[in-house]
């Protein structure tokens, strides 16, 4: 960078600054060469700008009805690996398998609807079924309007992660959505293990 000589004003200015200014270290002399000015700012050239094509333009995302960050249920339990036979997997997902028992536990509450899944699950087990259809409904949607997105269907959410607890987990060996004929997103098959 070069440095840029004092105009008759600024050095007049130094003077003044200079004669009235105590030196901390009067060993050096001062001289108004030894201190850098910054050059003039240059106005920017404007910028020009080319039309782009509509193809490379970036769309803004649609918002969806329900924004959540975790996956909803319906993908939680899709997403569990299969573990029974690959056929009859199949077929329960089209609705093809007839379940051997059912239970509604639609209206109940999170204290009645456990013990009631557990006590149906076990004897359903016992009695050497298995498919079972376990009716939760689709839940009320009651968003209070609040920042954080609410879920609806209390039981929906709760069922699984029940069934994958003890002492159900030991008697269920497969959990899907069911098939809209038997409930869709408001119930379950059970696909439960043989009593050894």
């Amino acid at each position: 960078m070069k440095r840029r000589k004092l105009r008759p004003d600024e050095e007049e200015l130094w003077r003044k600054v200079v004669s009235n200014a105590e030196r901390l270290h009067p060993e050096k002399p001062l001289r108004p060469q030894d201190f850098v000015t910054t050059p003039p700012v240059q106005p920017r050239k404007k910028a020009t700008f080319e039309a782009v094509p509509k193809s490379l333009t970036i769309q803004p995302a649609r918002p969806t009805a329900t924004a959540h960050l975790s996956p909803t249920i319906a993908e939680q339990v899709g997403a569990q690996p299969v573990q029974m036979d690959r056929k009859a997997f199949d077929q329960m997902k089209r609705g093809k398998l007839r379940p051997e028992g059912k239970l509604d536990l639609h209206g109940m509450t999170l204290e009645r609807a456990h013990p009631a899944l557990t006590r149906y699950i076990l004897s359903a087990q016992a009695q050497g079924k298995r498919l079972v259809l376990v009716v939760t409904g689709k839940g009320k949607q009651r968003d209070d309007g609040g920042p954080i997105p609410v879920r609806f269907g209390v039981l929906r959410h709760q069922v699984p992660q029940w069934l994958s607890m003890p002492p159900l987990s030991s008697a269920v060996l497969q959990v899907t959505q069911a098939h809209l004929r038997h409930g869709g997103g408001g119930a379950y098959y059970v696909y439960l293990r043989k009593l050894r």
